[in-house]
């Protein structure tokens, strides 16, 4: 899978740049010339993502979000999404609907479940102690 355009990006785990990722990654994707559906799909699954870093990965310390994003030759992005917070314990049980680490907030534990639905592959690789890793991946096809 060769790379055509790639773009990197750091930010802080505040709240607020959830917003930025959603745009820095969907005007990033815009040079495949998605379809309305495909781009919201993508920034859901980039805000899912980046909220999990915020809220889970972090908890309530600032760190920082790493956001990878590629396009290939065959018209697939490809995003990687990273902190380097306190990991997942068992990244099984993380990734079943309704499960939440959250201590004392209204989470609904869909985070995965959405990012699932909304892309083509999602690969979660976490080490306790050392962050997570998410990468996300959707084939954009060409309107004919």
């Amino acid at each position: 899978m060769k790379s055509i355009n790639e773009t990197h990006i750091k930010f802080p785990s505040k709240s607020i740049n959830e917003g930025f990722a959603r745009s820095v990654v969907s005007a990033f994707v815009m040079e495949l010339d998605p379809t309305i559906s495909e781009l919201a799909d993508i920034k859901t699954a980039v805000s899912e993502a980046v909220t999990n870093c915020i809220v889970h990965g972090y908890k309530r310390e600032i760190g920082v979000v790493y956001i990878d994003a590629y396009i290939t030759e065959e018209k697939r992005v490809v995003i990687k999404i990273r902190d380097k917070g306190v990991g997942i314990n068992d990244v099984k049980q993380a990734m079943q609907p309704l499960f939440t680490t959250a201590e004392n907030e209204e989470r609904a534990g869909l985070g995965f479940a959405v990012m699932q639905s909304f892309m083509d592959k999602v690969k979660v690789r976490s080490t306790p102690g050392k962050g997570t890793t998410v990468t996300l991946e959707k084939l954009i096809v060409p309107i004919r």
